[in-house]
């Protein structure tokens, strides 16, 4: 799941005030994503949008009864874009999480995935202590001793993030004082490096690593468990503007029906070859 931290500005918060209150019909909307987190969305060579998101997107925009337009943006200012009245809706792997509430509305989720460390795969980091197993956190939990393991392993190593998100978070929280942090704009640009060996780790969301793993021909692996749990909040929904709770609550039913029928999980595994349907 790729959970992106939000990190609260007066600029964020004038964006916030200055959003449309007057209710709209909803006709038309604008969705916006990166086109630059596969398998989750990404840009054709044709430069459209494919992938699970605009797949869905389009299944959703149909049973909401609204005419949608998908236009990529980059992900370090898609929050102020959005409440700046830019674009309507955010749909790029966007985790619930309470700090975001603060800023933006969500739907209910449509998808919940774990994080995880990622490898060279004959690197000396490979396979350390909890790899192919699962545990779960919840927000500020310490003391895990999966994660304790990980400090000594990873201790003076260097680990990769994309910047602003709840990943690097996680990482600056747990791992900073033992490692050496290097952000990235993009979870590609991050990728390369790691392959190339210019940083040890990098940690994100593991159903996009599951991707990143096919595109370096498998030279990259994980390493140490998988992270899920409420620690990446609720799952992965739509982000609107406060304001705008009447087309929240048309894509809120679009998204119910979607999972209740097997779209969802359908695309899920089209896409990533998991079901990533929030578990109730």
């Amino acid at each position: 799941m790729r959970l992106k931290t939000l990190f609260l500005s007066a600029g964020f918060m004038l964006a916030t005030f200055a959003a449309p209150l007057a209710a709209k019909d909803w006709k038309t909307a604008t969705i916006t994503l990166e086109g630059a987190y596969a398998p989750w969305n990404l840009t054709n060579a044709d430069g459209s949008l494919g992938g699970f998101e605009p797949e869905l997107a389009k299944i959703l925009c149909e049973r909401a009864k609204i005419e949608c337009s998908l236009v990529a943006s980059d992900w370090d200012g898609m929050i102020p874009a959005l409440n700046a009245g830019k674009f309507d809706v955010i749909m790029d792997a966007l985790s619930i999480t309470e700090e975001r509430k603060k800023i933006i509305d969500f739907t209910v989720p449509y998808a919940a995935t774990p994080a995880a460390f990622a490898t060279a795969k004959d690197s000396p980091l490979a396979n350390a202590a909890g790899t192919g197993s699962t545990i779960t956190m919840t927000p500020g939990q310490s003391g895990v001793k999966e994660i304790e393991a990980l400090k000594e392993a990873f201790k003076d190593k260097t680990i990769g993030i994309q910047a602003a998100t709840v990943y690097a978070k996680f990482v600056y929280d747990n791992f900073g004082s033992i490692a050496e942090i290097r952000e990235y704009k993009t979870g590609a640009d991050r990728d390369l490096d790691l392959q190339s060996g210019r940083i040890d780790l990098g940690f994100d969301d593991a159903v996009y690593f599951n991707n990143a793993f096919q595109a370096a021909n498998g030279a990259l692996a994980f390493t140490g468990p998988e992270i899920a749990g409420s620690i990446w909040g609720e799952g992965e929904g739509l982000g609107l503007r406060k304001a705008d709770t009447d087309l929240r609550d048309k894509f809120n039913e679009a998204i119910k029906s979607a999972l209740a029928d097997g779209t969802v999980k359908n695309l899920s595994m089209k896409w990533f070859k998991v079901d990533v349907s929030p578990q109730k």
